[in-house]
């Protein structure tokens, strides 16, 4: 009897407290709650999730809008490194240019690997002025030559060879004339003392290369077919400096002369050259820098050994062997 009293009032109270209407919660004996709260807690839970994704969808827009403004070459950019990732964002398919205007996105910078690069004093040209040098200009007939005035087997080789390589750097006369002749008349003379040497001139051939200056390419492309066949295991003592003399050829290997493009084409295809007034000189003097470079990587290949066309083929893929 007490028990059945009890619940009645506790019923009773929860009626009167939840406006007259009765809630039973299914699960639990407990006392039963009122249904307007839990209604609110319901809408405040799918406002928050409605507000939530409104402010998503305006970030979104807001961004792509921005990016695209960005983008466009009429508006100015605040700061560079923001300028640059929005311009990466806007290559995405999410961004959709409007039909009546006209978008320009600016292309990356030019990385300037082929850009000719200033060059410095060379030592050849202070001892050439200081008169250290053993040599004279002979005037002839066909052309300068080099008066030596001692021996040039007796010359040490050690001492002499570096200092004309690191004259190949040189564009003015008579340095580059000096220079260039006379490394080529000691790597003509030059027999066994060549081979000790080679771990010494690799410096000034990589500081000649690295000036991407077209006139010394040529030249220095030229001594390093001269000193490859100028004595036995040179070639193969070559090979473990690949790394700091190819990369520049691996830059140029492709960049032949227009015209010699243009008859090489033809002359593959058939066809009869005619040039009209111009002429093609570049075959003649050997000056077309993609044809030497294919020139050096097979005299490398043929006298570098059996190690050689791996170490080209590592730091220039789009070779092919020879042999």
């Amino acid at each position: 009897m007490f028990a059945c009293f009890f619940q009645s009032v506790i019923c009773i109270w929860s009626v009167a407290g939840a406006g007259g209407e009765m809630v039973v919660e299914e699960g639990g004996p407990g006392p039963s709650k009122p249904a307007c709260d839990r209604c609110s807690r319901q809408r405040e839970k799918k406002d928050k999730q409605q507000d939530k994704q409104q402010d998503k969808q305006q970030a979104c827009e807001g961004f792509t809008i921005r990016a695209m403004m960005k983008n466009s070459v009429e508006v100015n950019e605040e700061s560079p490194m923001e300028g640059e990732f929005l311009q990466m964002v806007s290559f995405s398919e999410s961004v959709d240019f409007p039909c009546n205007d006209v978008h320009q996105v600016r292309g990356p910078p030019p990385a300037g690997s082929a850009k000719q690069r200033p060059a410095k004093r060379t030592a050849f040209r202070k001892f050439y002025d200081r008169g250290d040098f053993p040599i004279a200009v002979e005037h002839g007939h066909v052309g300068n030559k080099i008066a030596w005035k001692a021996e040039i087997e007796n010359l040490d080789y050690h001492y002499f060879l570096p200092l004309f390589f690191d004259g190949l750097r040189e564009t003015e006369f008579p340095y580059e004339f000096f220079a260039r002749q006379g490394v080529h008349d000691m790597l003509e003379h030059g027999g066994n003392k060549i081979l000790p040497v080679v771990p010494q001139l690799i410096i000034p051939i990589k500081d000649a290369l690295n000036l991407r200056n077209r006139q010394i390419l040529c030249t220095t492309l030229k001594v390093l077919q001269h000193l490859v066949v100028s004595a036995e295991m040179v070639g193969e003592a070559l090979v473990p400096y690949y790394r700091q003399i190819l990369p520049v050829l691996s830059i140029f290997k492709n960049m032949n002369d227009d015209m010699s493009q243009g008859l090489l084409s033809l002359i593959l295809m058939g066809c009869s050259v005619n040039l009209g007034d111009g002429i093609e000189y570049s075959q003649q003097k050997r000056e077309n820098v993609g044809v030497l470079i294919q020139e050096t990587l097979e005299l490398f290949e043929r006298y570098g050994g059996e190690h050689a066309y791996i170490n080209i083929k590592y730091m220039i893929p789009t070779y092919w062997s020879c042999i």
